[in-house]
């Protein structure tokens, strides 16, 4: 991340510091400081990450129609990607499957880059993942990003149900499967290598996919750093990663892909008008993954079943474990603001779970609105190359 950029977020993230211990609003230095509200945004690019949430009553046919419906709008906003989930076996979420997603959303759009957020590779094998990928970047030029994750993504029974080979566990061996996976794409293995006959097959070449390397943990830091890879930290799963963000650009190695560290920070925000109706809204998401630490998994509840739930568990509407952004778009856009300023991020990828996919979209638009995305995006258009 160069110096200015981070100054910059980092300016605004002390300002909000320093007005929430003082108690006071937005002030005249704020502006003064960062000249305008584009400011920021021409450094922080917002994305998206939609994992397909199912509402109680609804379908998962009908949150996949969402999610294109979600990604069209998204894209005229002007956020600058859309990454899809893996999930399987639950009735929550509705994306089992990112290579089958992004066609679909690459075709429904015209500006922003799609892809997976992310393809969980311990599920497949880095020759199948190479060729799908090698597909969609051949399809849509420039566009194609492969955000690769090492979670399951489910439970151990589904786990095993996707196995191939049932006869016993699958073997961890991450690290050599994604050395595998890349190694397609940059036409890096050894002289001699029994698979390197399959770099000149690919189907999209000469286009290929970006890789990102997905992650909240150190291990997926260490790697990521170490292998040249841009990093993209799930803070609404562990918002405890600062360290481990700046663990990633202590490890970085310059590689083809990037001669510095790259990294994206995933938070989970809702937006509202009101901070009382924000708060409502994120009750329904609340109460899923109260009961998904359970070991229940349901479709996302109404806010007003999902409220009564939450008081009859003692919690109030502003309590929860993991971290959240929620209110206004005043609220919203300094909270995103403060997280980026920690991780030192370039880019912020936003993750909204509603029952009503109105106030999921409705929330993009007034966070959109709060950085000014429309005006950053003409700007960026109308930019020499």
């Amino acid at each position: 991340m160069s110096r200015s950029r981070y100054g910059v977020l980092a300016l605004e993230h002390n300002l909000n510091a320093g007005r929430e211990a003082a108690g006071t609003t937005a002030s005249t230095e704020r502006h003064i400081a960062l000249a305008s509200v584009g400011c920021v945004t021409e450094l922080l690019r917002l994305s998206v990450l939609d994992q397909s949430p199912v509402a109680e009553g609804s379908t998962g046919s009908q949150a996949l129609r969402n999610t294109i419906d979600l990604a069209r709008l998204t894209d005229r906003l002007g956020y600058h990607r859309y990454w899809v989930a893996e999930h399987h076996g639950g009735p929550s979420l509705a994306g089992p499957s990112p290579e089958a997603l992004i066609g679909p959303i690459a075709s429904a759009t015209e500006r922003m880059r799609v892809g997976s957020g992310g393809v969980m590779l311990p599920h497949y094998s880095p020759l199948k993942v190479a060729q799908s990928f090698s597909v969609l970047a051949g399809l849509y030029p420039g566009r194609i990003d492969l955000g690769i994750g090492r979670a399951a993504g489910t439970d151990p029974m589904t786990t095993f149900a996707l196995q191939r080979d049932r006869r016993q566990a699958a073997p961890d061996d991450f690290p050599q499967q994604l050395t595998e996976l890349l190694a397609y794409f940059d036409d890096s293995f050894p002289d001699g290598h029994a698979l390197e006959r399959y770099v000149r097959t690919l189907p999209g070449r000469p286009e290929t996919p970006e890789p990102w390397l997905l992650g909240s943990s150190d291990q997926s830091a260490i790697w990521a750093g170490e292998l040249g890879l841009p990093y993209a930290f799930a803070d609404f799963i562990n918002p405890a990663g600062v360290d481990i963000a700046a663990l990633y650009r202590e490890r970085f190695a310059d590689s083809r892909r990037l001669d510095a560290p790259r990294t994206a920070v995933a938070v989970w925000a809702l937006c509202a008008d009101t901070d009382e109706e924000a708060h409502r809204l994120a009750a329904s998401s609340r109460m899923t993954f109260t009961l998904l630490r359970q070991g229940r998994l349901i479709p996302v509840p109404p806010p007003d079943k999902a409220l009564r739930f939450l008081e009859s568990q003692g919690e109030s509407t502003a309590g929860r474990r993991r971290r959240s952004i929620v209110g206004t778009p005043e609220t919203v856009r300094a909270g995103i603001v403060d997280v980026a300023a920690q991780y030192g991020a370039e880019e912020a990828i936003v993750v909204t779970i509603t029952y009503d996919h109105e106030a999921r979209r409705r929330s993009y638009e007034l966070i959109a609105e709060a950085f000014d995305l429309a005006a950053a995006s003409s700007a960026a258009a109308g930019a020499p190359a």
